[in-house]
């Protein structure tokens, strides 16, 4: 039988109560530490941090809605090798699931990590979040939660939600060992946490944590809230589909790219050792940058750089969890994730997978089936 437990409610507000929630479960002896946005310093963004001492925990972020990087690949690195204790990850439901495509890639162990999650409310792009530092920006966080939760995005300047916030059709934490709800539930009386694992089990019943029940409106406001987003994605999706739709508009669409490659350094699933692009591979010789000028009249400089996305795309698109960090990272506002989305979400419906949902589905093109699409290879 699921066990589910409520976290106390502070007088504090909704961090406070997660805060509390983190000391006592780094207060458990198997937890050596947990991994979990922190702001180090007043002012900052929170950014992932491994702590082991629970007072540092009173500068945990848990609500807010700055997602400077994802932390999937910080999680792979604490467990690719065994550390004698177990670490905790609070992450976002898009890190989770990144983090379960690194295990499946030989990136990191499920072993020795405790996945904790969270109903996400989104988050803003990086270039906006410097005008979120309010002086309380606990309060502004629970403010935000709260707003989001009734349907208005309480952003100052008119700002909105980063696009693969809007767009994401799983926001719910899955593959947890808790998992922490809010949507549906009565705040006021505290949050809801629901084991997903045996190990959850035992971690609440450690705990003490009084006992609780699933709201029974939980589910119809959950499917309220991915409705709203599954409209905003197939929007987005219609007009990427036209932005691109032909080789002069796809090269139009990254016209701005500078080859910087912070998209590939931002994606929590590209974790190839050494990338084909940062070789001499594409260092051309000059003649050649002349020859193709006279070609066409003239050559975009730097060169290969719809080739360096169509490579991405190629490598990706079964693994891409939609959490937006490529675009959040580019300096130049290209909607990388706009397409990447696209471009995976009908890669993986074609494949019958999702991205991260579960540890035991093999990732597409690591097994062969036998009568798959038959109607492409043309075999009767």
């Amino acid at each position: 039988m699921t066990t589910t437990a409520i976290i106390p409610a502070s007088e504090q507000g909704l961090s406070a109560s997660l805060q509390a929630f983190f000391r006592s479960l780094l207060g458990l002896e198997e937890i050596r530490g947990l991994l979990v946005p922190l702001r180090s310093f007043v002012g900052t963004m929170p950014m992932p941090t491994l702590v082991t001492d629970t007072e540092m925990l009173f500068n945990a972020a848990p609500l807010s809605p700055v997602f400077p990087l994802s932390a999937a690949r910080l999680a792979a690195r604490l467990t690719r090798k065994p550390i004698g204790g177990k670490i905790a990850a609070f992450l976002r439901p898009c890190e989770i699931r990144a983090f379960i495509e690194l295990v499946k890639l030989k990136q990191g162990r499920i072993e020795d990590i405790i996945l904790i999650g969270i109903d996400c409310m989104g988050a803003v792009q990086n270039r906006d979040a410097k005008a979120l530092n309010a002086d309380n920006p606990l309060k502004y966080d629970d403010d935000f939660c709260k707003a989001m939760l009734t349907g208005s995005e309480a952003l100052p300047d008119g700002m909105t939600l980063a696009a693969a916030c809007r767009a994401c059709e799983h926001p719910l934490p899955e593959g947890t060992d808790l998992a922490i709800h809010l949507l549906g539930a009565d705040l006021q009386k505290g949050l809801p946490v629901v084991a997903g694992s045996e190990t959850g089990e035992a971690i609440l019943q450690k705990m003490d944590l009084s006992g609780a029940d699933v709201p029974g409106e939980r589910g119809a406001v959950v499917e309220a809230f991915i409705a709203e987003r599954i409209a905003y994605r197939d929007r987005m999706f219609e007009d990427t589909a036209v932005a691109v739709e032909s080789p002069v508009k796809l090269s139009r669409y990254f016209s701005a790219c500078v080859n910087c490659y912070n998209c590939r350094v931002a994606c929590p699933v590209c974790y190839c050792r050494e990338c084909v692009f940062l070789t001499g591979a594409f260092d051309h010789e000059p003649h050649q940058y002349l020859r193709w000028a006279e070609r066409k009249g003239s050559a975009k400089m730097p060169t290969d750089t719809v080739f360096y996305h169509l490579t991405r795309l190629a490598h990706m698109s079964t693994a891409c969890v939609g959490c937006g960090q490529c675009s959040n990272a580019c300096p130049n506002d290209i909607p990388v994730m706009e397409l990447f989305r696209m471009v995976a979400h009908g890669t993986q419906q074609a494949f019958d997978y999702t991205a991260g949902r579960n540890i035991d589905d093999p990732p597409p093109l690591s097994v062969f089936r036998e009568n798959e699409f038959q109607e492409v290879v043309g075999i009767k």
